[in-house]
């Protein structure tokens, strides 16, 4: 059997008792080590779990599957990931690939951003699709993120804005080269997303566009969700592009129409005391920046 077990979003005590009991059964356990972390340690989890957890890079899981893969069909393997297992589309290829061998599998679900976004106070069936905003570089500057958001936006929903991470990436030069030398690991920031955000409204109200967002829509800022010094920040665009919330990960949500009862809860957090203060009421149960 193959198994994929989600490990939560804090520490090495999140996974569930179930997912704990089948990695210490497992004849081999593998760890997915890039598209997201968590605030310990691989030496951590190996020392919890009492195994030894062997990384899977993304060039492992996409290039490399046949060797997770390999014995699972005559013993248990498993894959470990942050958060829940189907959090990214790079999991669903790995379950294709083991039905197409004929490996069974199996999923030990665990708490995943999309859900644990929910501490903020905003409500989860009020979200939209979910954006990914990625690191610009100086030839590559998307704003495709833009648009959905304005689609949220449009439709009164609020979006999440997963940040871009860099895990064991080459510079162009290296990459050109062959050589296996990686840049350091680089995490987005609520900042830095937010600073991405102010210019691209700034270049759309140049252009004569409909804006789908100012600097003073309130936005939210989240750190470290799920460990136990986890930071929640609401204030407008403009004030998030300059909050610290410390160390990785980070996400972002921009609001869309606003309950009441949300507004209470964004008050519980707000980065400083006048932050809401701007909110239009379009009727009596909802408020909009």
């Amino acid at each position: 059997m193959l198994y994929f077990i989600g490990l939560g979003l804090g520490d090495a005590k999140d996974i569930t008792v179930k997912g704990l009991e089948i990695v210490k059964q497992c004849s081999r356990v593998y760890l997915e080590a890039y598209t997201s972390i968590l605030t310990v340690g691989k030496d951590a989890l190996e020392e919890y779990y009492g195994r030894e957890l062997i990384l899977a890079d993304r060039d492992m899981v996409e290039q490399e599957a046949d060797e997770i893969l390999k014995g699972a069909d005559v013993s248990d393997v498993a894959f470990l990931v942050v958060g829940d297992p189907f959090g990214a589309t790079t999991h669903s290829d790995l379950v294709l690939r083991a039905v197409n061998a004929g490996i069974q599998y199996r999923v030990i679900h665990n708490a995943s951003i999309m859900n644990a976004v929910g501490c903020c106070g905003l409500q989860l069936y009020n979200f939209g699709e979910t954006v990914s905003i990625v690191f610009w570089t100086d030839t590559w500057r998307p704003e495709s993120f833009y648009d959905k958001i304005k689609k949220n936006r449009d439709l009164g929903m609020h979006t999440l804005c997963l940040l871009d991470i860099k895990v064991k990436e080459q510079s162009m030069e290296n990459l050109m080269r062959g050589r296996k030398i990686y840049e350091p690991p680089r995490f987005m920031t609520v900042s830095q997303a937010a600073e991405q955000l102010l210019e691209i409204v700034q270049n759309r109200r140049e252009r004569g566009d409909d804006l789908a967002i100012s600097e003073e829509t309130i936005c939210v800022g989240l750190a470290r969700v799920g460990a136990e010094d986890q930071v929640i920040r609401a204030g407008t665009l403009r004030q998030l592009a300059s909050c610290d919330l410390g160390g990785p990960l980070h996400s972002m949500i921009v609001t869309g129409h606003l309950h009441p009862l949300e507004v209470d809860m964004l008050r519980l957090s707000a980065a400083t005391p006048d932050a809401l203060q701007d909110l239009r009421m379009t009727d009596s149960s909802t408020y909009t920046s």
